[in-house]
Formats: structure tokens, C-alpha cells, sequence
């Protein structure tokens, strides 16, 4: 089971991505990995994954998910 999202999003919504997870209290961490790419990644559990990838889908704002 994944435990991982990483995405690449605009870096001026890196805050506002960060506000909206904190928002789904315990769904998962974020931490942004490179700022000036906007490349962020959300550890979860193996529980919440599937939520934390719901949300994402439903952002708004562009991003991309990076496969790894």
C-alpha cells in the first residue's frame, strides 16, 4: 500500500495546498520538497491514503502527480 503522494503544483499555492490538508485534520503531512518548482508530497497511512488522493483530485488548482 502507498504511503506517498508527490505533486508538482504553482508554488504560489503551496500555502493554500498546505492550508486545505491541515484543514483534513490527520489525513496526512505535507512538506514541500523544492519551493521554486512547487513540488510538494503528502505522507499518509496505508488508512488515509485513499482520502488524501480524493482531495487532491478535487483541488482548485492545477497540479500534477509525479509517479515514482
Amino acid at each position: 500500500m502507498k504511503e506517498l503522494v508527490k505533486i508538482k503544483i504553482d508554488p504560489k499555492d503551496i500555502n493554500f495546498f498546505n492550508r486545505i490538508m491541515e484543514g483534513y485534520e490527520y489525513l496526512g503531512t505535507v512538506s514541500t520538497i523544492n519551493n521554486k518548482e512547487g513540488i510538494v508530497i503528502v505522507r499518509t497511512t496505508p488508512d488515509t491514503f485513499k482520502e488524501v488522493e480524493e482531495v487532491i483530485t478535487n483541488l482548485p488548482f492545477h497540479y500534477s502527480l509525479i509517479e515514482e
